[in-house]
């Protein structure tokens, strides 16, 4: 090939901005030697990189209800006869924070003047979503990186379970990271910045969800109990640090972990409360819009000190070592290159000529080199994402097979008019294919299944990116190339 048909390929925008994208996406990958090892910023999902999977068993219920009383009676009285918080999800289903028999809960529903309507063991997505996030935080605050968080959502809108993905991580520690609780302190503040202790996290006995006290008021808090013993320890402490005389003076602290989570003054009210009877039932207002919800969210989490809302049970373990994760890593690149070879075989079989096929096969791994720099930053690469960009080469030729014989009818290339006709009637073909394979695969990356949500997303970036970036580019080129 000339320098001159190099230069007139480059000149088309498609093909310069496919070169820049491929550039982009190989500095973005950066490969590169250390410590005598190749490695990528590729991130590595479990199947490819040694570390641990959890999936754990939510101890808990959802139910569907009918009652003729007030749902906050009828779930109060609930909470009281199971010894277990009960949250009312909408006006037909209640959350049980607790494993109950079916048959005992239908007792319990008729005692409390109602009756069970749908029973499915699980937790809402709401309380699914924080435990998300107790528990990524808590990952967070302890260093573990390249660890992923995913709860198991079924149409209902109800999770049975939770997976947690640990990369570096050992079957034991795993365990004792995840039912790991931190150390909570309330400290009041003397004089100056001197604080004094109060009382720690395990005279906490229950934490409520976020919500606006008085009912009705637009200041966003987060209730909570204390046990006996922790009651008389907070009169006594608030008392002795002189925070019920003068509260605007006396700061209380929650403190996890040695960092301060949440600082104000007791209320004036609680203060005259303290100074002469002791107060199980707190409320800490964290603020007003979305900021204080906000807030009252990341404090629950903090009063919890690590732990979950609902019990749970490891259903379901793995550890992937280094030496296995090795030779998927090397299998996968050896079952790439393999696929690729015989697609370049395949095509080369029904053109039998080089101009065709070589552009083909580089347009089409250059499709794949900008989708792996894509991946560096939104999607880890497991088994099922390598099944994924095998899917997206092997849809990638069948797009440019159409392409090509659409140019080449009767095999010569056209005038540049009806090139270009037949051109974008290809491209339309392929645009309906695409919008096909899309519809197809947004289901499997919204639900929540994570061992396919990955190769959802790599099809789904891959079509995309072949529709708007290689297809085209590849139209430009294969004109260059062939015309006379």
């Amino acid at each position: 090939m000339t320098s001159g048909k190099i230069k007139a390929i480059v000149s088309h925008w498609q093909v310069a901005l496919m070169i820049v994208l491929v550039v982009g996406a190989a500095i973005a990958i950066g490969p590169r030697f250390e410590d005598g090892k190749f490695t990528t910023n590729i991130q590595y999902g479990l199947d490819l990189q040694e570390g641990t999977w959890l999936q754990m068993e939510f101890q808990a219920v959802v139910a569907g209800f009918e009652t003729d009383r007030p749902v906050g009676d009828f779930a109060g009285d609930l909470q009281k006869a199971l010894d277990a918080d009960v949250v009312i999800i909408d006006e037909k289903r209640i959350e049980i924070r607790k494993f109950v028999p079916r048959e005992e809960l239908e007792r319990d529903f008729t005692d409390a003047g109602g009756r069970l309507t749908s029973y499915e063991q699980g937790i809402s997505r709401q309380t699914a979503e924080d435990i998300k996030r107790i528990l990524e935080n808590k990952l967070n605050a302890l260093g573990t990186k390249d660890a992923r968080v995913n709860p198991l959502i079924g149409l209902s809108g109800v999770s049975h379970y939770i997976r947690v993905e640990l990369a570096g991580i050992s079957l034991t520690q795993a365990k004792e990271i995840v039912g790991k609780q931190g150390k909570f302190e309330i400290r009041i503040h003397t004089t100056g910045n001197e604080t004094e202790h109060v009382l720690y996290g395990d005279s906490i006995t229950t934490v409520g969800v976020p919500s606006h006290e008085p009912p009705g008021s637009t200041v966003w808090g987060v209730s909570f109990t204390l046990s006996q013993e922790g009651a008389a320890k907070f009169q006594e402490g608030a008392i002795r640090t002189g925070a019920v005389e003068n509260p605007d003076a006396h700061y209380l602290d929650m403190v996890l972990d040695g960092t301060i989570v949440y600082s104000a003054p007791l209320s004036h009210e609680l203060a005259a409360k303290l100074a002469v009877e002791q107060i199980r039932q707190l409320y800490a207002s964290t603020g007003s819009g979305n900021a204080g919800l906000e807030a009252a969210k990341n404090l629950e989490i903090h009063l919890r000190a690590g732990a979950l809302p609902v019990g749970v049970t490891v259903a379901g373990s793995g550890f992937v070592p280094a030496e296995l994760s090795d030779y998927f890593r090397f299998m996968c690149a050896v079952a790439f290159i393999i696929a690729a070879a015989a697609v370049g075989a395949v095509v080369y079989y029904r053109y039998r000529e080089p101009a065709i096929v070589l552009p083909m096969m580089a347009t089409n791994l250059s499709e794949i080199v900008i989708l792996l720099g894509i991946a560096t930053f939104i999607q880890q690469l497991d088994l099922a994402a390598i099944a994924g960009l095998v899917a997206v080469l092997g849809t990638g030729i069948d797009q440019l097979v159409i392409i090509t014989d659409e140019i080449l009818h009767e095999g010569k290339v056209p005038s540049p008019t009806l090139y270009t006709k037949r051109l974008g009637r290809a491209l339309g073909i392929i645009l309906v294919s695409a919008a096909t394979v899309i519809i197809a695969m947004v289901p499997l990356a919204l639900m929540d299944l994570s061992s396919l949500r990955g190769f959802a997303i790599i099809t789904m970036l891959g079509v995309i990116i072949g529709v708007a970036v290689t297809r085209p580019a590849y139209g430009e080129i294969i004109k260059e190339i062939l015309s006379k």
